[in-house]
């Protein structure tokens, strides 16, 4: 995690995060006296843009399980840190240390489909905000590197490998379609959901620069090697 919080901000968060985020934040309004809860800030992206957004009043609390990439959001946020804008340590598994009922925005971004569990992360979620609250959550879905995996499938397939083949059948499943992401949050009690997908491209020169590119490197790769 040491060496992935060196280059996050410079080669990961521009081709990845920000693109997600970006979508999290259009239109958002932050109400004046805002509670927010960012589940998984990572460096402080989006927390920091949406800090520019609401009220002197309002304050963000930006978990995350990354010692190291903490370290670089409270860097970022300089004298905002621990006044409007606090970072704390969050294991993400099972329950959130938090209250029900407490905050009016709870945004996370890419993070619910980096645990073992994302429907729970999302139950979460939806736990610890308040009546009337807003949840908003970006996660990358069915689809997601579906050029890379056509190419392993039919690698696996023209050498019999058929047990790797079904691990990888297996993990493509993990991601879920758009329909089974709202119909966790409809189960977890979100009252009214909308779900917008928006799709992108990643261009790499090579086979090479793709599986040392760090957002494949310090993400999937490790997965797909265990396939």
């Amino acid at each position: 995690m040491e060496k992935m919080s060196q280059v996050y901000d410079g080669e990961i968060l521009p081709i990845w995060s920000e693109r997600f985020g970006r979508l999290l934040l259009r239109g958002l309004a932050v109400p004046e006296r805002a509670m927010v809860l960012d589940f998984g800030c990572g460096t402080g992206y989006p927390s920091l843009e949406i800090l520019k957004r609401m009220g002197e009043q309002g304050r963000i609390i930006a978990i995350d399980p990354a010692g190291a990439l903490l370290d670089v959001a409270r860097q970022k946020a300089e004298d905002l840190s621990g006044k409007r804008l606090f970072f704390r340590s969050e294991s993400f598994s099972g329950k959130l240390a938090f209250a029900d009922d407490v905050y009016d925005l709870v945004v996370s971004n890419v993070a619910p489909m980096l645990l073992e569990d994302p429907k729970n992360a999302l139950s979460e979620m939806v736990r610890v905000a308040a009546p009337g609250g807003q949840i908003i959550a970006t996660l990358p879905l069915a689809g997601t590197y579906r050029e890379f995996f056509d190419i392993y499938r039919e690698v696996l397939t023209k050498n019999d490998r058929h047990g790797a083949l079904e691990r990888l059948e297996q993990h493509i499943l993990l991601l879920p379609q758009a329909d089974a992401v709202a119909s966790w949050l409809e189960e977890s009690g979100a009252g009214r959901v909308e779900v917008e997908v928006e799709e992108f491209s990643l261009l790499f020169k090579s086979s090479r620069e793709f599986f040392f590119a760090p957002v494949i490197e310090y993400g999937p790769l490790a997965i797909w090697k265990e396939v």
